[in-house]
């Protein structure tokens, strides 16, 4: 991996890769936090696709970065049936766990070759701390949107919707444009996440083909019109908190006043 170029780590306008592009998004990075993850990357560990990152029930040693590739949380069932719960993309955290002696509640696993990098100690910056709060919030918000796709979407809205949440993603990380984005995954690791047959999931890609509603050539699958897809499958944009320079700019007045609510309880 090449080295940064000095003296700005993270220029404003052009992050110079995934992981920078998707902590800047999530926060604003001050020079220690720019150094500490550049030092990081520069760290790069080489995983081949299907190896276990972390094991159900397993001690989690360590947190990681995903630089590149994909990789999945997963559960498998004593028959052998899959469920693959959310995909890691590049610029997400492996094992990222405030309790002590984190114990893993799923299997993570490669999917694609990755690269990793280790995640650094979020105590060296604040903005470290405030974009690994952030990342984890977003994990749980994009859980929770998984069992309300599984649980309450058709088949063509779990395909559309998952479609949808991967966009938004990798947009964020600077790795989408105009709708399309790489995807990397078999008939069967999407059929694992939204709960079908490989056969059905086939079925369900054949028909939003012919309907117009997207493009899947060469591994790049492109949303023709990913605002009516949205409309179409009632999904919103995941927030979990306020973009950064509205924080940063907030009337103090707009904020929760917590004496106020102690007093109306």
């Amino acid at each position: 991996m090449g080295a940064l170029s000095p003296p700005r780590l993270l220029p404003p306008d052009q992050p110079p890769n995934a992981v920078l592009r998707r902590f800047a998004a999530l926060t604003h990075l001050d020079r220690a936090a720019e150094e500490a993850l550049a030092l990081s990357l520069k760290k790069p560990r080489s995983i081949p696709a299907r190896h276990e990152l972390l094991v159900e029930g397993q001690e989690i040693c360590e947190t990681l970065i995903l630089v590149d590739g994909w990789a999945a949380r997963t559960r498998v069932l004593e028959d052998g049936r899959r469920q693959i719960m959310n995909f890691t993309l590049p610029g997400d955290m492996i094992g990222l766990c405030e309790q002590i002696d984190p114990i893993a509640s799923s299997t993570t696993i490669a999917l694609t070759h990755i690269t990793v990098c280790p995640a650094p100690d979020r105590r060296i910056s604040p903005a470290l701390d405030r974009a690994y709060a952030t990342s984890r919030a977003l994990e749980e918000a994009h859980l929770l949107g998984q069992i309300t796709r599984l649980g309450r979407l058709s088949a063509h809205e779990r395909i559309e919707d998952l479609f949808l949440e991967l966009l938004e993603r990798l947009e964020l990380a600077g790795l989408a444009v105009n709708g399309g984005f790489a995807l990397p995954l078999t008939q069967e690791q999407l059929a694992d996440a939204v709960g079908l047959t490989s056969v059905h999931v086939n079925r369900m890609l054949q028909q939003a083909r012919q309907a117009g509603a997207l493009t899947l050539r060469s591994g790049i699958l492109t949303l023709k019109d990913p605002r009516a897809v949205r409309r179409k499958v009632g999904r919103r944009k995941i927030r979990v908190s306020a973009p950064w320079p509205q924080r940063a700019s907030a009337d103090p007045a707009r904020h929760c006043d917590r004496q106020s609510l102690e007093k109306s309880t």
